[in-house]
């Protein structure tokens, strides 16, 4: 079983009116999700040095860059007008998904980690450049899919299959960058 799952549920019809106004009203969650971004970087080097010395994450830090990487989904797909539902300002730090979102992003805590895992933002370098080229794509379908659903209410279904992969590759980079994974992950879209 793959220890990141990464799961969206959502109708593919979406209002016409919200791709031009659904960006404004994620800016909040952006902006929280920002903010823990930097946060998670903290965590990230000491979690690097509790790696290094105890080949282990604390709870608390664990569960609070998992609620990290699940907020900052949520509001990054809201915000692109995947979906309608306006996601709740919830910070649960658990590693199951507690529900109540169309995103949904569960990470189990690796049975132990290696000292190696410290560096594991390293040797996710040739991830970065791959989900980079995947990135791209993604914003330009985002783009088109913008005329799209203003135009006609409903997502192309192949796009946003394909822009609900990349976020899923994405989330699975950045969980094995910051060590909550301990698994090297595959590359491409699953």
């Amino acid at each position: 079983m793959d220890p990141v799952i990464f799961e969206f549920e959502a109708p593919a019809k979406v209002a016409n009116w919200r791709p031009i106004v659904q960006w404004i009203l994620a800016i909040p969650h952006l902006v929280i999700a920002q903010v823990l971004g930097y946060v998670a970087g903290a965590i990230a080097v000491i979690s690097f040095f509790t790696v290094l010395f105890t080949k282990s994450i604390p709870d608390g830090l664990y569960n609070f860059q998992v609620m990290t990487i699940r907020y900052r989904a949520r509001a990054t797909m809201y915000a692109g007008f995947t979906h309608e539902q306006y996601p709740k300002f919830e910070f649960a730090m658990a590693q199951a998904e507690p529900g109540g979102d169309p995103v949904q992003l569960s990470v189990m805590r690796p049975q132990e980690w290696t000292r190696a895992n410290a560096f594991n933002w390293l040797l996710a370098i040739p991830h970065y450049i791959v989900l980079f080229v995947f990135s791209i794509a993604a914003a330009v379908l985002w783009v088109i899919n913008f005329f799209i659903v203003l135009f006609t209410g409903k997502w192309n279904e192949g796009h946003r299959t394909f822009i609900v992969k990349v976020q899923r590759y994405q989330t699975k980079v950045w969980a094995y960058a910051m060590m909550l994974e301990s698994k090297y992950p595959a590359f491409g879209l699953s």
